[in-house]
Formats: structure tokens, sequence, C-alpha cells
């Protein structure tokens, strides 16, 4: 056999395009390595070969995704590779989202088989994990780790091509799917369960065989009787800080969510305001906060649609933020709100 043919996905950064002001671009399509597709054939060697790098900017992939995932089929199609990249998306939710459809979609129409790289939290990951012939392998939240990923993809991206078997999450190194396949055992399954059993009631290490997920249920606050009564407080997550960010917010990955006092004045100013936000073109809200935070609006409805507009509001960055940061963040907002008597939240749109 020569070498396996790839194609290889990324997005408008990756792609030395450009950042957010450019991920509106289009497909593109070279016929050769690209950004980190030339980290990727470096990783491959003589076993495998990058046959085209397709570049397209994630709102346009996300905006347009019925457009988009046919150029990309189509693209796929004149390459004909036998295995298809995409990636590492690491935390970036757009981007992750965009490589789990297209990879969905080229596994599903062409039967070519797809792995990718993704951060654990990234939200893609819960979406695409159990996608047929598609397999996510874990990365660390930020870009910097792409050397140690690039390799990984490699590896993994060969034994598609080559037909090889592709064992447990925990022997191959993906994120586990919830896919159940059927394997022969020397010992039967009772056996196991009681051994399993032994070691826990002995406490010596044991690993089930079928994992249960434990997902918090958290029940729906009862609905306001009387929202013309209500106290209502904002919190955004795009970010939204004084001018200079005194508290040193960070534009991706949030450790921290603040309260600011609204002015008094009817309406946001840029002079007195700048977002911290890594994950939107924050050009338009920076010329006017108050497309992002419509406080000229709801000062407009304060009296009218809802009793009072509480003085002060929450602020976060909502861009690559752990699950246990935004949880533990959550409890506190929800603790400050409870200490302020405000009757319901406005989570208003970035």
């Amino acid at each position: 056999m020569g070498p396996v043919k790839i194609v290889h996905y990324i997005n408008q950064f990756f792609g030395g395009i450009g950042g957010e002001e450019k991920a509106d671009v289009e497909l593109l399509v070279h016929a050769k390595p690209v950004g980190p597709a030339i980290g990727l054939q470096k990783a491959l060697g003589e076993r495998g070969e990058v046959v085209a790098t397709l570049v397209c900017g994630d709102n346009y992939v996300n905006l347009n995704m019925e457009t988009a995932r046919a150029q990309i089929i189509e693209a796929v199609v004149r390459f004909q590779p036998q295995v298809f990249v995409a990636g590492p998306a690491f935390n970036a939710g757009r981007y992750g989202f965009a490589c789990g459809e297209i990879c969905k979609a080229v596994a599903e129409q062409l039967g070519i088989p797809a792995v990718t790289g993704m951060y654990p939290e990234n939200p893609g990951v819960a979406v695409y994990k159990s996608a047929p012939k598609v397999w996510i392998l874990p990365t660390s939240d930020l870009a910097g780790s792409m050397v140690k990923v690039l390799p990984k993809l490699a590896a993994f991206a060969l034994k598609l091509g080559q037909g090889m078997p592709i064992g447990q999450a925990a022997e191959e190194g993906y994120i586990p799917t919830g896919r159940r396949q059927l394997e022969h055992a020397a010992t039967p399954g009772a056996e196991r369960a009681i051994d399993m059993l032994l070691a826990k009631l002995h406490g010596e290490p044991f690993v089930t065989e079928i994992p249960a997920e434990r997902l918090e249920k958290v029940p729906a606050p009862p609905a306001l009787s009387k929202l013309q009564e209500a106290r209502l407080v904002v919190i955004t997550t795009s970010g939204m800080v004084p001018r200079g960010n005194p508290d040193e917010f960070k534009m991706f990955n949030a450790t921290q969510w603040r309260k600011y006092s609204l002015p008094e004045h009817g309406v946001l100013r840029p002079e007195e305001w700048e977002f911290i936000h890594g994950g939107f073109n924050t050009a338009f809200a920076q010329a006017n906060p108050n497309v992002v935070f419509p406080l000229d609006a709801l000062r407009q409805f304060a009296g009218q649609r809802f009793k009072e507009l509480y003085s002060e509001f929450y602020s976060i960055t909502g861009v690559g933020t752990s699950l246990t940061m935004a949880q533990r963040a959550g409890e506190q907002i929800a603790a400050s709100m409870h200490d302020d008597q405000v009757d319901a939240a406005l989570l208003v749109a970035t």
C-alpha cells in the first residue's frame, strides 16, 4: 500500500487568513499542507500524505451550515482521501462545532473515517462524540499544545487509513464515544462483576466496563407570577468591564466574575466600557456597548414590563470557561442575587 491520503480541515485563524475579522471567509481549497497540516504531514512521514487543506471561517460554517457542508463534501470527493482530519479545535466552541459537523458529514455521506481533536469540555464533544466513524482525541484547552496533539492525530489517522481495528477509548486515547461493541472475554460477565465488587469492597482499584455519566439535574425555578412587580438584574457573558479592565479579565478561559454599577445616565458610553472577549468580534460592541448590553432599551421598559432594573450587573467572559468555573460562578452569582433581593436575572446575548 502507498501512503495514506488525508484531507485536513482548519479554520481561518490556523489557515493564516486572520482572526475574528475573517471569520466569515468562505471555503478555500489548497492542494497542499497549510498551517497545522504542515505539522501533521511532518508527523505522518512517508506513511501518509496530506493531499489537501480545506480552510473556512468559523462564522461561515456555523451560519451557512448546509452550504458549507456541501462545498466541503464536494472538495473531499475531489481528492479521494482515505481519512479526514479536522482541527484540532482545542476549546474554541464554534471551531469545535464546525470540526464535529464536517467530520460527521464526511463519515455519513462518504463513508470516510474522520478524526479531530478537542478539549473535553468543548461543547462540540458532547454533540459529536457518538457520531459513527468519528473519533475525538482529547487536547488541552490552549492551542499552545498543538505540537503535542498533531503526532497523536497523525498516528490515529494512519491507523484508520490502514484499516486497523480501533480498540477501546482507554487503549487508543480517544474520548469515549458511548458506543458499545461486542467483545469475547475469557471470563463470564457475572464473574467479572463479582471480581469488581470484591475489589471495591476491599478498597482495591478496578475499572468498570460500563461507566455511567452522572449529570447534575438542575430544576427550573418557578415562573414569575407578576413580571411587572419584579426587580431585574442583568448578567452578561460578554466580558464587559470598566475601561482599563481594572480587574484584569482574561479574553479566554475565565477565572473570575465581577459585579459592576450601572451608570446613572441612560446609556452605556464607549469611553467608559470595554469588552474582554476572545470569542467574537468586539469592534461593534466597543463602538456602542448597548449593542451587546441593551441598557437603553431596558431603562425604557423599567416601570412598564418590569418594576425595576437593579443598579448593578454581573459580568464574566463566556468563551472557553470550564464547567467547573462556570458552576462555581453561577452559584456565587446566585447567592449574591439572593442577598441583593432581586427577583429575576436577564442573561443578555453576546
